[in-house]
């Protein structure tokens, strides 16, 4: 059962032999985790190092189903490296191309796009380009640390650290690491209904754009997709029942839009979860 909060804070005064115990088991934890061999990879295959299959979606960050997601929609082969090896950035996730690593969902795009000269948006003109990225950004820079606060701060459940098998105490570190970076960005120092009412302005406003348009941008998936994408996704099939959930779900459009992503790229997507880790992905 996980630790509550104010108990860890509690034995912490108490004992400084136990906040260093703590610490040291964390930074241990990371050790364990993040350790892991040199391999040898096939030449032309991108390796997208990123964390171990979700519960109902195929990863718990979002970056992660981002780049995925692209992979797919380029048809770039690829292959998996699941774990919590991070990139040198300490950053998730991140890929390997012929021995060069990338770190950031947005720049292992951008590389790839300059390395084998692939432009998703192609079809599309400047302005609409910019319309795209207005919304990816605002999704990943504003709505996205509404799901932090929501997941890490507000869940006292601890869903999360339960779902990803992080031990308590570690779960403890992260969540405190997580508000701070949230106070720091702005969001976090809102408080719960203010945050949710944000990023419901946020969903309101993609709803309003997206319309009855199959894509972002109309019948044809472009770049920003795979980043809407990789957030909606969290949002709809992986909030636990938190406001989040039922946020989203007052939107149809854009819950339609996720079924349709998930059709149109992730035919395998029952490979890829773990069904509430009732059972291992298979990919």
């Amino acid at each position: 059962m996980a630790m509550e909060s104010d108990e860890v804070l509690f034995l912490a005064k108490a004992s400084g032999t136990v906040l260093i115990s703590s610490v040291v088991l964390y930074v241990a934890w990371k050790k364990i985790r993040c350790k892991s061999p040199k391999k040898d990879h096939p030449r032309d295959t991108v390796i997208l190092h990123q964390f171990d299959r979700g519960p109902y979606a195929p990863s718990m960050t979002p970056y992660a189903i981002k780049v995925e997601t692209y992979l797919r929609m380029a048809k770039i082969p690829y292959k998996n490296e699941h774990g919590f090896t991070p990139s040198k950035k300490g950053k998730w996730p991140w890929i390997e191309y012929n021995g060069e690593e990338i770190a950031d969902s947005e720049f292992c795009i951008e590389y790839l796009n300059d390395k084998l000269g692939i432009d998703l948006d192609k079809d599309f003109t400047v302005k609409e380009r910019g319309i795209a990225r207005a919304f990816q950004k605002m999704l990943e820079e504003n709505t996205y640390w509404a799901f932090v606060l929501d997941r890490w701060v507000y869940d006292e459940n601890w869903t999360s650290c339960k779902v990803m098998k992080i031990p308590s105490l570690t779960g403890y570190f992260i969540r405190r690491q997580m508000k701070k970076m949230a106070f720091a960005h702005g969001m976090g120092r809102h408080n719960p209904n203010e945050v949710y009412h944000i990023m419901e302005l946020d969903f309101k406003a993609l709803s309003n754009f997206l319309g009855n348009k199959k894509f972002l941008l109309g019948d044809k998936p472009c770049q920003a997709d795979c980043s809407v994408f990789g957030l909606l996704s969290n949002a709809y099939w992986q909030s636990f029942g938190t406001p989040v959930e039922s946020t989203i779900k007052k939107y149809k459009n854009l819950c339609d839009y996720c079924e349709r992503m998930k059709e149109t790229f992730w035919p395998d997507w029952d490979e890829c979860i773990t069904h509430g880790n009732t059972k291992e992905a298979t990919k």
